[in-house]
Protein backbone atom coordinates (compact mmCIF):
# COMPACT_ATOMS: atom_id res chain seq x y z
CA UNK A 1 0.00 0.00 0.00
CA UNK A 2 1.41 3.36 -0.52
CA UNK A 3 2.26 5.89 2.00
CA UNK A 4 -0.05 8.55 3.16
CA UNK A 5 0.71 11.76 1.78
CA UNK A 6 -0.53 15.13 2.30
CA UNK A 7 -1.64 17.19 -0.65
CA UNK A 8 -1.67 20.49 1.07
CA UNK A 9 2.02 20.39 2.47
CA UNK A 10 4.99 20.53 0.88
CA UNK A 11 6.59 18.71 4.14
CA UNK A 12 7.02 15.01 4.14
CA UNK A 13 5.80 13.32 7.54
CA UNK A 14 7.35 9.90 6.00
CA UNK A 15 10.84 11.67 6.25
CA UNK A 16 11.14 14.14 9.59
CA UNK A 17 8.57 15.10 12.44
CA UNK A 18 8.85 18.05 14.33
CA UNK A 19 8.65 17.26 18.16
CA UNK A 20 8.76 20.83 19.85
CA UNK A 21 9.03 24.16 18.73
CA UNK A 22 10.79 27.20 20.31
CA UNK A 23 9.27 30.39 19.45
CA UNK A 24 10.11 34.02 20.24
CA UNK A 25 7.67 36.73 18.64
CA UNK A 26 7.68 40.59 18.48
CA UNK A 27 3.97 41.62 17.90
CA UNK A 28 4.19 44.87 15.75
CA UNK A 29 1.03 47.09 15.19
CA UNK A 30 2.23 49.46 13.60
CA UNK A 31 3.18 47.41 10.83
CA UNK A 32 1.00 44.93 10.93
CA UNK A 33 3.99 42.17 10.88
CA UNK A 34 5.34 39.29 13.76
CA UNK A 35 9.41 39.61 13.85
CA UNK A 36 9.77 36.34 14.69
CA UNK A 37 12.63 33.11 15.29
CA UNK A 38 11.88 29.60 15.69
CA UNK A 39 13.78 26.93 16.83
CA UNK A 40 12.32 23.84 15.11
CA UNK A 41 13.37 20.27 17.21
CA UNK A 42 13.11 17.82 14.49
CA UNK A 43 13.49 14.22 14.57
CA UNK A 44 15.17 12.39 11.01
CA UNK A 45 12.93 9.61 9.89
CA UNK A 46 15.27 8.36 7.07
CA UNK A 47 18.81 7.79 6.74
CA UNK A 48 21.13 10.04 4.35
CA UNK A 49 19.07 13.25 5.70
CA UNK A 50 20.35 16.71 4.43
CA UNK A 51 17.48 19.13 2.91
CA UNK A 52 14.68 19.71 5.11
CA UNK A 53 11.71 21.43 3.48
CA UNK A 54 8.69 23.17 5.40
CA UNK A 55 5.70 25.12 4.97
CA UNK A 56 5.65 29.40 4.00
CA UNK A 57 3.22 31.31 2.52
CA UNK A 58 4.13 35.22 2.13
CA UNK A 59 6.78 34.90 4.90
CA UNK A 60 10.45 37.29 4.70
CA UNK A 61 13.82 34.87 5.59
CA UNK A 62 16.54 36.13 6.95
CA UNK A 63 18.45 33.69 8.24
CA UNK A 64 18.92 29.48 9.04
CA UNK A 65 20.85 27.92 10.89
CA UNK A 66 21.21 23.61 12.03
CA UNK A 67 22.21 22.98 15.55
CA UNK A 68 24.28 26.42 15.79
CA UNK A 69 25.74 26.36 11.74
CA UNK A 70 24.86 28.48 9.33
CA UNK A 71 22.64 26.64 6.38
CA UNK A 72 21.85 27.00 2.97
CA UNK A 73 17.99 27.94 1.73
CA UNK A 74 16.24 28.57 -0.79
CA UNK A 75 12.31 29.78 -0.50
CA UNK A 76 10.74 28.19 -4.01
CA UNK A 77 7.84 30.16 -6.32
CA UNK A 78 4.53 30.71 -4.87
CA UNK A 79 1.90 28.02 -5.54
CA UNK A 80 -1.75 29.21 -4.74
CA UNK A 81 -2.88 28.80 -1.36
CA UNK A 82 0.28 25.89 -0.32
CA UNK A 83 2.43 29.15 -0.24
CA UNK A 84 6.14 28.76 -1.02
CA UNK A 85 8.33 25.55 0.33
CA UNK A 86 11.34 26.58 1.96
CA UNK A 87 14.08 24.12 1.36
CA UNK A 88 16.71 24.13 3.69
CA UNK A 89 20.21 22.28 3.05
CA UNK A 90 21.54 21.00 6.25
CA UNK A 91 25.63 21.24 6.67
CA UNK A 92 26.10 18.25 7.46
CA UNK A 93 23.73 14.81 6.99
CA UNK A 94 21.89 12.74 9.66
CA UNK A 95 20.79 9.15 10.29
CA UNK A 96 17.09 7.77 11.16
CA UNK A 97 16.55 8.76 14.67
CA UNK A 98 18.73 11.51 15.38
CA UNK A 99 17.51 15.20 16.31
CA UNK A 100 18.33 18.48 14.55
CA UNK A 101 17.65 22.24 16.15
CA UNK A 102 16.62 24.24 13.26
CA UNK A 103 16.54 27.64 13.71
CA UNK A 104 14.69 30.25 11.20
CA UNK A 105 14.71 34.35 11.70
CA UNK A 106 11.20 35.47 9.67
CA UNK A 107 8.99 38.02 9.37
CA UNK A 108 5.25 37.58 8.69
CA UNK A 109 3.26 39.49 5.99
CA UNK A 110 0.96 42.10 6.63
CA UNK A 111 -1.45 40.47 4.88
CA UNK A 112 -1.14 36.92 6.51
CA UNK A 113 -4.01 34.72 6.53
CA UNK A 114 -3.15 33.90 9.73
CA UNK A 115 -3.57 36.96 11.51
CA UNK A 116 -6.45 39.53 11.78
CA UNK A 117 -5.36 43.07 13.21
CA UNK A 118 -7.69 45.27 14.37
CA UNK A 119 -7.19 48.82 15.04
CA UNK A 120 -8.78 50.65 18.15
CA UNK A 121 -11.92 51.69 16.14
CA UNK A 122 -12.92 47.70 15.10
CA UNK A 123 -12.94 46.28 19.13
CA UNK A 124 -15.48 46.99 21.60
CA UNK A 125 -13.20 49.14 23.89
CA UNK A 126 -12.07 51.44 21.00
CA UNK A 127 -8.74 52.04 22.98
CA UNK A 128 -6.36 49.46 22.02
CA UNK A 129 -5.55 47.78 19.09
CA UNK A 130 -6.39 43.55 19.00
CA UNK A 131 -4.72 40.60 17.62
CA UNK A 132 -5.16 37.01 16.47
CA UNK A 133 -4.74 34.13 15.19
CA UNK A 134 -6.55 31.19 13.04
CA UNK A 135 -4.32 28.90 11.67
CA UNK A 136 -6.35 25.82 10.46
CA UNK A 137 -6.60 24.99 7.77
CA UNK A 138 -3.21 25.81 5.70
CA UNK A 139 -2.58 29.15 7.86
CA UNK A 140 -0.08 28.07 10.08
CA UNK A 141 2.54 28.72 7.26
CA UNK A 142 1.55 32.10 6.98
CA UNK A 143 2.49 32.77 10.50
CA UNK A 144 6.03 30.47 11.01
CA UNK A 145 7.91 28.34 8.67
CA UNK A 146 6.56 25.20 10.18
CA UNK A 147 5.52 21.16 8.52
CA UNK A 148 1.87 22.80 8.37
CA UNK A 149 0.01 19.40 8.73
CA UNK A 150 -2.58 18.00 11.12
CA UNK A 151 -0.65 14.90 11.37
CA UNK A 152 2.79 16.95 13.34
CA UNK A 153 2.00 17.09 16.25
CA UNK A 154 4.62 18.83 18.93
CA UNK A 155 5.36 20.81 22.22
CA UNK A 156 6.18 24.03 22.22
CA UNK A 157 7.64 27.00 24.12
CA UNK A 158 6.95 30.62 23.25
CA UNK A 159 7.78 34.25 24.54
CA UNK A 160 5.85 36.65 23.21
CA UNK A 161 6.21 40.39 23.02
CA UNK A 162 3.73 42.85 23.24
CA UNK A 163 2.91 46.88 23.88
CA UNK A 164 2.72 46.50 27.86
CA UNK A 165 -0.67 47.70 27.89
CA UNK A 166 -2.00 45.06 26.47
CA UNK A 167 -2.07 41.37 27.33
CA UNK A 168 -0.89 37.92 25.41
CA UNK A 169 -2.75 34.55 26.01
CA UNK A 170 -2.08 31.63 24.00
CA UNK A 171 -3.05 28.19 23.80
CA UNK A 172 -0.46 26.76 26.63
CA UNK A 173 -0.12 27.43 30.02
CA UNK A 174 1.03 30.57 31.13
CA UNK A 175 4.66 30.61 32.69
CA UNK A 176 4.74 34.09 33.45
CA UNK A 177 5.85 38.08 31.75
CA UNK A 178 9.00 40.24 32.15
CA UNK A 179 9.84 43.10 30.98
CA UNK A 180 11.00 43.33 27.26
CA UNK A 181 15.21 44.15 28.09
CA UNK A 182 15.26 45.25 24.47
CA UNK A 183 12.24 48.16 25.26
CA UNK A 184 10.77 49.20 28.10
CA UNK A 185 7.67 50.18 26.58
CA UNK A 186 6.81 46.27 25.78
CA UNK A 187 6.05 43.17 28.14
CA UNK A 188 7.08 39.80 27.56
CA UNK A 189 4.78 36.70 27.91
CA UNK A 190 5.70 33.35 28.35
CA UNK A 191 3.79 30.19 27.81
CA UNK A 192 4.47 26.35 28.04
CA UNK A 193 2.90 23.48 25.98
CA UNK A 194 3.65 20.10 27.51
CA UNK A 195 0.62 17.94 26.07
CA UNK A 196 0.48 15.82 29.61
CA UNK A 197 -0.33 18.03 32.25
CA UNK A 198 -1.96 17.81 35.89
CA UNK A 199 -5.42 18.24 36.04
CA UNK A 200 -6.19 20.69 38.55
CA UNK A 201 -8.93 23.59 38.64
CA UNK A 202 -9.28 24.39 34.97
CA UNK A 203 -11.57 27.41 33.65
CA UNK A 204 -11.20 30.78 32.98
CA UNK A 205 -13.03 33.42 30.39
CA UNK A 206 -10.98 35.97 28.91
CA UNK A 207 -12.48 38.79 26.38
CA UNK A 208 -12.44 42.51 26.45
CA UNK A 209 -14.30 43.98 29.61
CA UNK A 210 -17.29 45.13 27.55
CA UNK A 211 -18.00 41.09 26.91
CA UNK A 212 -16.71 39.68 30.31
CA UNK A 213 -19.55 39.60 32.83
CA UNK A 214 -21.92 38.29 29.64
CA UNK A 215 -19.23 35.73 28.62
CA UNK A 216 -18.85 34.89 32.27
CA UNK A 217 -22.73 33.60 33.08
CA UNK A 218 -23.08 32.39 29.07
CA UNK A 219 -20.45 29.88 29.93
CA UNK A 220 -20.83 29.35 33.40
CA UNK A 221 -21.94 25.30 32.45
CA UNK A 222 -18.21 24.45 31.03
CA UNK A 223 -17.53 22.88 34.63
CA UNK A 224 -20.20 20.27 34.36
CA UNK A 225 -19.53 19.83 30.61
CA UNK A 226 -15.94 19.00 30.93
CA UNK A 227 -17.26 16.96 33.58
CA UNK A 228 -19.57 14.77 31.55
CA UNK A 229 -17.45 14.76 28.75
CA UNK A 230 -14.63 12.24 31.21
CA UNK A 231 -17.39 9.88 32.12
CA UNK A 232 -17.79 9.56 28.56
CA UNK A 233 -14.23 9.76 27.32
CA UNK A 234 -11.89 9.63 30.31
CA UNK A 235 -9.43 12.27 31.61
CA UNK A 236 -9.18 15.54 30.30
CA UNK A 237 -5.11 15.73 29.73
CA UNK A 238 -4.70 19.33 29.07
CA UNK A 239 -4.72 20.99 32.18
CA UNK A 240 -6.49 24.42 31.51
CA UNK A 241 -9.62 24.53 30.09
CA UNK A 242 -10.28 28.87 29.11
CA UNK A 243 -12.31 30.51 26.97
CA UNK A 244 -11.04 33.66 25.12
CA UNK A 245 -14.41 35.48 23.19
CA UNK A 246 -12.64 37.04 20.68
CA UNK A 247 -13.97 39.81 18.35
CA UNK A 248 -16.64 39.60 16.22
CA UNK A 249 -14.54 39.04 13.08
CA UNK A 250 -13.66 36.05 14.20
CA UNK A 251 -14.85 32.66 11.33
CA UNK A 252 -16.42 30.43 13.77
CA UNK A 253 -18.38 29.61 16.11
CA UNK A 254 -15.16 28.15 18.42
CA UNK A 255 -11.88 26.84 17.48
CA UNK A 256 -10.43 23.70 19.58
CA UNK A 257 -6.91 25.25 20.28
CA UNK A 258 -5.56 23.32 23.53
CA UNK A 259 -6.05 24.76 26.93
CA UNK A 260 -7.67 28.63 25.13
CA UNK A 261 -11.04 27.32 22.84
CA UNK A 262 -11.51 30.62 20.89
CA UNK A 263 -15.27 31.66 20.85
CA UNK A 264 -17.14 33.91 18.91
CA UNK A 265 -19.13 36.87 20.75
CA UNK A 266 -22.34 35.18 18.43
CA UNK A 267 -22.79 32.85 21.11
CA UNK A 268 -23.68 35.26 24.22
CA UNK A 269 -27.45 34.88 23.60
CA UNK A 270 -28.32 35.79 27.35
CA UNK A 271 -29.99 32.27 27.41
CA UNK A 272 -27.13 30.06 27.27
CA UNK A 273 -29.00 28.22 24.62
CA UNK A 274 -25.97 28.23 22.42
CA UNK A 275 -23.85 26.26 24.78
CA UNK A 276 -24.03 23.10 22.29
CA UNK A 277 -20.96 25.09 20.41
CA UNK A 278 -18.65 25.24 23.52
CA UNK A 279 -20.31 21.23 24.04
CA UNK A 280 -18.60 20.45 20.67
CA UNK A 281 -15.35 22.71 21.57
CA UNK A 282 -14.75 20.71 24.91
CA UNK A 283 -15.58 17.26 22.99
CA UNK A 284 -12.63 18.37 20.22
CA UNK A 285 -10.22 17.78 23.51
CA UNK A 286 -10.40 14.22 22.98
CA UNK A 287 -11.28 13.94 19.22
CA UNK A 288 -9.53 16.51 17.06
CA UNK A 289 -6.90 17.71 19.78
CA UNK A 290 -6.18 14.30 21.54
CA UNK A 291 -6.50 12.40 18.33
CA UNK A 292 -6.04 14.17 15.49
CA UNK A 293 -6.79 13.22 11.03
CA UNK A 294 -3.73 12.95 9.69
CA UNK A 295 -4.76 14.90 6.61
CA UNK A 296 -7.81 17.02 5.81
CA UNK A 297 -9.23 14.61 3.71
CA UNK A 298 -9.76 12.50 6.88
CA UNK A 299 -11.00 15.93 8.42
CA UNK A 300 -14.80 14.14 9.37
CA UNK A 301 -12.43 11.58 12.24
CA UNK A 302 -12.51 14.75 13.79
CA UNK A 303 -15.69 16.57 13.15
CA UNK A 304 -17.90 13.38 13.00
CA UNK A 305 -16.62 12.09 16.56
CA UNK A 306 -16.75 15.65 17.85
CA UNK A 307 -20.61 16.04 16.96
CA UNK A 308 -21.09 12.40 17.94
CA UNK A 309 -19.93 13.27 21.94
CA UNK A 310 -21.01 17.00 21.46
CA UNK A 311 -24.76 15.23 21.37
CA UNK A 312 -23.71 12.69 23.78
CA UNK A 313 -22.71 15.11 26.20
CA UNK A 314 -26.38 16.67 25.41
CA UNK A 315 -27.76 13.33 25.86
CA UNK A 316 -26.30 12.93 29.45
CA UNK A 317 -27.20 16.41 30.58
CA UNK A 318 -31.10 17.09 28.64
CA UNK A 319 -32.16 13.47 27.97
CA UNK A 320 -31.77 11.45 24.65
CA UNK A 321 -35.14 13.17 23.14
CA UNK A 322 -32.35 16.12 22.76
CA UNK A 323 -30.13 14.18 21.27
CA UNK A 324 -32.49 13.26 18.39
CA UNK A 325 -33.37 16.50 18.06
CA UNK A 326 -29.92 17.71 17.75
CA UNK A 327 -29.27 14.96 15.25
CA UNK A 328 -32.39 16.14 13.16
CA UNK A 329 -31.61 19.43 13.11
CA UNK A 330 -27.79 18.48 11.76
CA UNK A 331 -29.54 16.45 8.91
CA UNK A 332 -31.08 19.37 7.39
CA UNK A 333 -28.02 21.44 7.31
CA UNK A 334 -26.66 18.20 5.63
CA UNK A 335 -28.87 18.98 3.26
CA UNK A 336 -28.68 22.36 2.58
CA UNK A 337 -24.90 21.64 2.21
CA UNK A 338 -25.36 19.20 -0.25
CA UNK A 339 -27.86 21.57 -2.09
CA UNK A 340 -25.55 24.69 -1.98
CA UNK A 341 -22.44 22.64 -3.39
CA UNK A 342 -24.32 20.56 -5.98
CA UNK A 343 -25.07 16.57 -5.35
CA UNK A 344 -22.60 15.31 -7.47
CA UNK A 345 -19.74 17.43 -6.27
CA UNK A 346 -17.09 15.22 -5.05
CA UNK A 347 -16.06 18.03 -2.00
CA UNK A 348 -19.58 16.37 -0.27
CA UNK A 349 -17.45 12.95 0.06
CA UNK A 350 -16.88 12.10 3.64
CA UNK A 351 -13.65 11.11 2.70
CA UNK A 352 -12.59 13.62 -0.07
CA UNK A 353 -9.75 13.91 -2.80
CA UNK A 354 -7.92 17.41 -1.81
CA UNK A 355 -5.38 17.12 -4.89
CA UNK A 356 -5.29 21.06 -5.86
CA UNK A 357 -8.19 21.94 -3.65
CA UNK A 358 -8.18 24.57 -1.16
CA UNK A 359 -8.89 23.19 2.17
CA UNK A 360 -11.13 26.18 2.69
CA UNK A 361 -13.37 26.08 -0.32
CA UNK A 362 -14.63 22.78 1.05
CA UNK A 363 -15.49 24.08 4.39
CA UNK A 364 -19.03 23.11 5.43
CA UNK A 365 -21.00 21.01 7.95
CA UNK A 366 -20.21 17.76 5.72
CA UNK A 367 -17.83 16.26 7.64
CA UNK A 368 -19.36 17.25 10.87
CA UNK A 369 -22.79 15.80 10.40
CA UNK A 370 -22.21 13.11 7.20
CA UNK A 371 -19.49 12.14 9.83
CA UNK A 372 -21.97 12.19 12.61
CA UNK A 373 -24.80 10.22 10.51
CA UNK A 374 -22.66 7.44 10.15
CA UNK A 375 -21.46 7.12 13.75
CA UNK A 376 -25.08 7.52 14.68
CA UNK A 377 -26.02 4.79 12.19
CA UNK A 378 -23.21 1.89 13.08
CA UNK A 379 -24.32 2.74 16.88
CA UNK A 380 -27.81 1.61 15.39
CA UNK A 381 -26.60 -1.62 14.02
CA UNK A 382 -23.89 -2.57 16.67
CA UNK A 383 -25.86 -1.97 19.80
CA UNK A 384 -26.92 1.26 20.56
CA UNK A 385 -25.40 4.81 22.27
CA UNK A 386 -23.30 2.87 25.35
CA UNK A 387 -22.49 -0.06 23.56
CA UNK A 388 -20.72 2.48 20.82
CA UNK A 389 -19.72 5.14 23.14
CA UNK A 390 -17.14 2.06 24.22
CA UNK A 391 -15.83 2.37 20.93
CA UNK A 392 -14.93 5.87 20.57
CA UNK A 393 -13.80 5.84 24.59
CA UNK A 394 -11.16 3.32 23.01
CA UNK A 395 -10.73 4.48 19.57
CA UNK A 396 -9.20 8.05 21.62
CA UNK A 397 -7.59 6.19 24.19
CA UNK A 398 -5.42 3.90 21.42
CA UNK A 399 -4.69 6.65 19.46
CA UNK A 400 -4.24 9.26 22.04
CA UNK A 401 -1.28 11.87 20.84
CA UNK A 402 -1.59 10.31 16.95
CA UNK A 403 -2.93 11.60 13.74
CA UNK A 404 -4.90 8.72 11.99
CA UNK A 405 -6.50 7.99 8.59
CA UNK A 406 -9.82 7.05 7.43
CA UNK A 407 -8.40 3.65 6.89
CA UNK A 408 -6.51 3.12 10.57
CA UNK A 409 -10.20 3.79 12.26
CA UNK A 410 -12.38 1.53 10.11
CA UNK A 411 -9.67 -0.97 10.57
CA UNK A 412 -9.74 -0.72 14.33
CA UNK A 413 -13.63 -0.61 14.14
CA UNK A 414 -13.57 -3.72 12.58
CA UNK A 415 -11.03 -5.19 15.46
CA UNK A 416 -13.47 -3.91 18.23
CA UNK A 417 -16.25 -5.24 17.10
CA UNK A 418 -14.79 -8.81 15.90
CA UNK A 419 -17.49 -10.50 17.31
CA UNK A 420 -19.80 -8.06 14.44
CA UNK A 421 -18.23 -8.53 11.49
CA UNK A 422 -21.47 -9.45 9.15
CA UNK A 423 -22.99 -6.46 10.49
CA UNK A 424 -19.70 -4.17 9.55
CA UNK A 425 -19.46 -6.18 6.03
CA UNK A 426 -23.18 -5.30 4.82
CA UNK A 427 -22.62 -1.83 5.20
CA UNK A 428 -22.33 0.31 2.44
CA UNK A 429 -18.28 1.92 3.40
CA UNK A 430 -17.96 3.25 -0.58
CA UNK A 431 -21.81 4.86 -0.17
CA UNK A 432 -20.92 6.75 2.95
CA UNK A 433 -17.51 7.43 2.18
CA UNK A 434 -16.52 7.96 -1.21
CA UNK A 435 -19.84 9.35 -2.77
CA UNK A 436 -20.88 12.46 -3.30
CA UNK A 437 -25.16 13.63 -1.90
CA UNK A 438 -26.36 12.79 0.77
CA UNK A 439 -25.71 9.56 3.24
CA UNK A 440 -27.21 5.64 1.16
CA UNK A 441 -29.09 5.44 4.56
CA UNK A 442 -31.69 8.43 6.23
CA UNK A 443 -31.34 7.50 10.48
CA UNK A 444 -35.14 7.42 11.72
CA UNK A 445 -34.55 10.30 14.00
CA UNK A 446 -36.98 10.77 17.27
CA UNK A 447 -39.55 13.44 16.44
CA UNK A 448 -41.15 14.20 19.69
CA UNK A 449 -39.48 17.65 20.44
CA UNK A 450 -39.82 18.47 16.81
CA UNK A 451 -43.36 18.23 16.42
CA UNK A 452 -44.60 21.24 17.71
CA UNK A 453 -41.80 23.01 15.15
CA UNK A 454 -43.16 21.07 12.57
CA UNK A 455 -46.86 21.87 12.50
CA UNK A 456 -46.10 25.19 13.02
CA UNK A 457 -44.31 24.90 9.86
CA UNK A 458 -46.63 23.27 7.49
CA UNK A 459 -49.54 25.69 9.23
CA UNK A 460 -47.54 28.55 7.43
CA UNK A 461 -46.24 26.83 4.76
CA UNK A 462 -50.26 25.93 3.80
CA UNK A 463 -51.78 29.07 5.14
CA UNK A 464 -53.50 31.28 3.09
CA UNK A 465 -53.87 35.33 3.10
CA UNK A 466 -57.23 34.95 4.88
CA UNK A 467 -55.68 32.39 7.14
CA UNK A 468 -52.95 35.10 8.50
CA UNK A 469 -55.16 36.42 11.60
CA UNK A 470 -55.11 33.05 12.96
CA UNK A 471 -51.56 33.40 13.99
CA UNK A 472 -50.80 34.99 17.26
CA UNK A 473 -47.73 35.30 19.78
CA UNK A 474 -49.35 32.21 22.01
CA UNK A 475 -47.86 29.93 18.96
CA UNK A 476 -44.25 30.06 20.05
CA UNK A 477 -44.93 30.89 23.63
CA UNK A 478 -44.22 27.42 24.69
CA UNK A 479 -40.97 26.48 21.96
CA UNK A 480 -37.24 26.53 23.30
CA UNK A 481 -34.73 28.53 21.39
CA UNK A 482 -33.35 25.15 19.68
CA UNK A 483 -37.09 25.28 18.74
CA UNK A 484 -37.54 28.27 17.39
CA UNK A 485 -34.47 27.21 15.44
CA UNK A 486 -35.57 24.45 13.78
CA UNK A 487 -39.19 25.82 12.94
CA UNK A 488 -36.87 28.38 11.07
CA UNK A 489 -35.14 25.78 9.66
CA UNK A 490 -37.67 23.76 8.09
CA UNK A 491 -39.14 27.00 6.38
CA UNK A 492 -35.77 27.63 4.42
CA UNK A 493 -35.62 24.42 3.18
CA UNK A 494 -39.07 25.10 1.45
CA UNK A 495 -40.19 27.04 -1.15
CA UNK A 496 -39.95 30.79 -0.26
CA UNK A 497 -42.72 32.28 2.12
CA UNK A 498 -44.92 34.94 0.30
CA UNK A 499 -43.94 38.79 1.69
CA UNK A 500 -47.81 38.79 3.34
CA UNK A 501 -46.48 35.70 5.47
CA UNK A 502 -43.22 37.11 7.01
CA UNK A 503 -44.28 39.97 7.54
CA UNK A 504 -47.37 38.55 9.96
CA UNK A 505 -44.85 36.43 10.99
CA UNK A 506 -42.74 39.75 12.14
CA UNK A 507 -45.87 41.38 13.31
CA UNK A 508 -47.25 38.25 15.67
CA UNK A 509 -43.72 37.27 16.67
CA UNK A 510 -41.53 40.05 16.26
CA UNK A 511 -38.11 37.91 15.41
CA UNK A 512 -36.43 41.23 14.38
CA UNK A 513 -36.21 41.87 18.41
CA UNK A 514 -34.17 38.62 19.01
CA UNK A 515 -30.48 38.81 19.54
CA UNK A 516 -29.81 34.86 19.59
CA UNK A 517 -27.63 34.50 16.12
CA UNK A 518 -28.65 31.25 15.16
CA UNK A 519 -32.65 32.41 15.28
CA UNK A 520 -31.94 35.98 13.30
CA UNK A 521 -29.72 34.45 10.94
CA UNK A 522 -32.08 32.18 9.96
CA UNK A 523 -35.47 34.50 9.97
CA UNK A 524 -33.46 37.37 7.99
CA UNK A 525 -32.98 34.51 5.17
CA UNK A 526 -36.21 33.70 6.19
CA UNK A 527 -37.29 37.69 5.02
CA UNK A 528 -34.59 37.79 2.34
CA UNK A 529 -35.74 34.94 0.15
CA UNK A 530 -39.33 36.07 -0.01
CA UNK A 531 -37.81 39.23 -1.29
CA UNK A 532 -38.99 41.39 1.75
CA UNK A 533 -37.39 44.44 0.65
CA UNK A 534 -37.09 46.43 4.20
CA UNK A 535 -35.11 42.96 5.54
CA UNK A 536 -32.37 43.47 3.32
CA UNK A 537 -30.32 46.13 5.41
CA UNK A 538 -31.02 44.08 7.87
CA UNK A 539 -29.33 41.33 6.56
CA UNK A 540 -26.47 42.62 5.49
CA UNK A 541 -25.91 44.51 8.89
CA UNK A 542 -25.58 41.09 10.17
CA UNK A 543 -23.51 39.69 7.54
CA UNK A 544 -21.23 42.97 8.46
CA UNK A 545 -21.10 43.39 11.95
CA UNK A 546 -20.01 40.01 12.66
CA UNK A 547 -17.84 37.62 10.70
CA UNK A 548 -19.09 33.98 11.44
CA UNK A 549 -18.54 32.13 8.32
CA UNK A 550 -22.01 29.98 9.25
CA UNK A 551 -24.31 33.27 9.02
CA UNK A 552 -22.18 35.68 6.56
CA UNK A 553 -21.39 33.83 3.69
CA UNK A 554 -24.90 32.37 3.52
CA UNK A 555 -26.91 36.11 4.14
CA UNK A 556 -24.50 38.22 1.56
CA UNK A 557 -25.43 34.81 -1.06
CA UNK A 558 -29.00 35.47 -0.28
CA UNK A 559 -29.09 39.13 -0.81
CA UNK A 560 -26.76 38.09 -4.01
CA UNK A 561 -29.63 36.04 -5.59
CA UNK A 562 -31.92 38.87 -5.13
CA UNK A 563 -31.67 40.08 -8.63
CA UNK A 564 -32.75 44.05 -7.01
CA UNK A 565 -30.20 44.13 -4.75
CA UNK A 566 -26.70 42.47 -5.92
CA UNK A 567 -25.15 45.25 -6.59
CA UNK A 568 -25.69 46.56 -3.18
CA UNK A 569 -24.16 43.14 -1.85
CA UNK A 570 -20.77 43.18 -3.94
CA UNK A 571 -20.65 46.95 -3.23
CA UNK A 572 -21.32 46.10 0.62
CA UNK A 573 -18.68 43.49 0.96
CA UNK A 574 -16.27 45.62 -0.83
CA UNK A 575 -16.31 48.55 1.62
CA UNK A 576 -16.08 46.13 4.71
CA UNK A 577 -13.57 43.74 3.03
CA UNK A 578 -10.49 44.98 4.72
CA UNK A 579 -12.09 44.58 7.68
CA UNK A 580 -12.88 41.10 7.66
CA UNK A 581 -11.08 37.99 8.32
CA UNK A 582 -8.65 37.24 5.40
CA UNK A 583 -10.34 33.90 5.57
CA UNK A 584 -13.74 35.12 5.37
CA UNK A 585 -13.26 37.69 2.47
CA UNK A 586 -11.66 35.09 0.44
CA UNK A 587 -15.12 32.93 0.57
CA UNK A 588 -17.45 35.79 0.09
CA UNK A 589 -15.79 37.16 -2.30
CA UNK A 590 -16.04 33.92 -4.35
CA UNK A 591 -19.65 33.41 -3.56
CA UNK A 592 -20.17 36.69 -5.03
CA UNK A 593 -18.14 36.78 -7.86
CA UNK A 594 -15.77 38.92 -6.60
CA UNK A 595 -12.07 38.63 -8.09
CA UNK A 596 -9.94 38.70 -4.70
CA UNK A 597 -6.63 40.39 -6.97
CA UNK A 598 -8.48 43.45 -8.78
CA UNK A 599 -11.25 43.60 -6.33
CA UNK A 600 -13.76 43.67 -9.68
Amino acid sequence: MAPVTDPCSFSSFSKCLTRHLNLILRVDFDSRTIRGKVALTVEVLEDKFSVLTLDTKDLKIFKVSANGQAAKFELGAQQGYKGSPLEITLPFELSRGQNVIVEVEYETSPSASALQWLSPAQTAGKKHPYLFSQCQATHCRTMLPCQDMPSVKHTYYAKVSVPKELIAVMSAVRDGQEPDPSDSSRVIYRFRHNILLEIGPRSRVWSEKEYVDQAAFEFSETETMLKTAESLSGPYVWGQYDLLVLPPSFPYGGMENPCLTFATPTLLAGDRSLSNVIAHEISHSWTGNLVTNKTWEHFWLNEGHTVYLERMIGRALEGEQFRQFKARGGWKELQEAVHQFGENNVLTNLVPSLKDVDPDDCFSCVPYEKGFALLYYLEELLGGPEVFMGFVKSYTQLFAYRSVTTKEWKDYLFTYFKDKLDILNKVDWNGWMYTPGMPPVKPQYDTTLADACIALAQRWQNAKDADLSGFSEADIKQLSSHQLIEFLALLLLEDPLPQSHVKRMQEVYNFNSVKNSEIRCRWLRLCVKAKWEEAVPLALKMATEQGRLKFTRPLFRDVYNFDKFRDVAVKLFKEHRDAMHPVTATLVSKDLKVDQRTGF
